[in-house]
């Protein structure tokens, strides 16, 4: 995955994980969009459940696009079952109308290779709200990604999935890291609009954004924004918006960190992580925070400038 700052293009904000009526959400696909173009997002993926009881929907959003916001079609994917769970949740984005239902019996690994080769961007949903395990994550071979925040999930303190990201990236596997809302607009629920992607892409075309989705060009947040991150001489210069902490973590245990106030750049050494991988996390003065995708390192990270 190269990283995206310096790609062409610009960064489009979006959802990845929502829902509407058309399965176990409150409100109608077109009232979901007009919410979240109104916070100011370009994109939006409507995840509904593709289970019988719902009559397995591919909520239709595609005449809700303009010049100025797009959505893409998907669907939260469901199969039986983890160590803990009686059923998997996996986000296909990119999905084509008409994408068969499961088989009787299929697995979940099965139908997300389906899912994949259909063209979807193929997401874990909320690992740690699901409980999974790192032999239920390791099978599901054809996710592109892991959901590394949900912030329906923080509402039980189960948000924050990074640490089984790392254990599967520490294990080998080349995964990106994205956050979502997993909005459901229910009275218990906490309100939408809370965890999104930044997609670079040089437009707003639906297969624009899936395409870079696929390629890792994103980063995400849950406030701060990240302006550029650059490999260069064993360190990692990071620009940011103004944070309180810039951090550097992967695939080694402890911290690279700088602290102070309204950081807007931070220089951080990278030799701790070898010839492994290494991702950024800022955090703002309210706790809000940024994740790159995992940066992965070689020999030739020392003189590489992404």
């Amino acid at each position: 995955m190269d990283l995206p700052f310096d790609l062409p293009g610009r960064f489009w904000r979006g959802n990845l994980h929502t829902h509407s009526d058309q399965s176990d959400g409150a409100l109608s696909p077109d009232e979901v969009c007009r919410r979240y173009q109104e916070a100011g997002y370009d994109f939006l993926a409507i995840t509904d459940h593709f289970k019988a009881k719902y009559g397995f929907p591919l909520t239709d959003t595609s005449h809700l696009r303009t010049q100025t916001f797009t959505t893409l079609i998907g669907a939260e994917l469901h199969a039986p079952r983890t160590e803990f769970s009686s059923e998997w949740h996996i986000i296909a984005i990119g999905l084509p109308f008409g994408f068969p239902p499961p088989e009787p019996g299929e697995s979940a690994p099965h139908l997300a290779r389906r899912a994949r080769a259909a063209g979807a961007f193929i997401g874990m949903a909320h690992p740690a709200a699901s409980l999974l395990t790192e032999t239920d994550a390791d099978s599901l071979d054809a996710a592109h990604a892991v959901e590394v925040y949900n912030a329906l999930s923080a509402r039980e303190d189960r948000g924050d999935s990074w640490h089984l990201t790392d254990v599967l990236l520490n294990r080998g596997r080349r995964l990106g890291a994205y956050a979502a809302d997993d909005a459901h607009f229910q009275p218990q629920d906490p309100p939408g609009c809370a965890a999104w992607v930044q997609v670079r892409a040089e437009s707003l075309d639906p297969e624009a954004l899936l395409t870079a989705l696929k390629a890792g060009h994103y980063y995400s947040s849950t406030g701060p924004e990240l302006h550029g991150i650059r490999l260069e001489a064993g360190t990692v210069k990071v620009r940011c918006s103004p944070v309180r902490k810039v951090m550097v973590t992967g695939g080694a245990p402890g911290v690279q960190l700088v602290e102070g106030e309204a950081l807007t750049e931070a220089t951080l050494p990278l030799a701790m992580f070898k010839d492994g991988y290494c991702r950024v996390t800022i955090e703002d003065n309210t706790g809000r925070r940024a994740w790159s995708n995992p940066v992965h390192l070689g020999p030739q990270a020392a003189s590489t400038t992404r």
